[in-house]
């Protein structure tokens, strides 16, 4: 994941549960739990791009991809946290 923006940082947010992102998350990420996302849309749409909505590895990053995309966020499909790369 090499997605930067003109600053060299890219906008990670986690969507996972608060209790998951406790235990460890990529670094400066922020966690935005999926089921929050309808009610923080704005809020999301305000964030610095290009995003990148990562999970624990299973498919809540690609409903939070697809909600984004439904919505008119542009963002990226990054898998699991522990994949994300910020200084790549």
């Amino acid at each position: 994941m090499k997605a930067k923006n003109s600053d060299g940082k890219k906008v990670i947010i986690d969507v996972r549960r608060p209790e998951e992102f406790e235990k460890g998350h990529a670094k400066d990420s922020i966690n935005i739990p999926f089921n929050e996302f309808p009610l923080r849309l704005e809020e999301i749409k305000k964030f610095k791009k290009p995003l990148v909505v990562v999970c624990g590895g299973g498919k809540r990053h690609v409903k939070a991809f697809e909600f984004l995309h439904e919505n008119g966020v542009e963002s990226e499909k990054g898998g699991s946290w522990k994949d994300v790369d910020k200084d790549a």
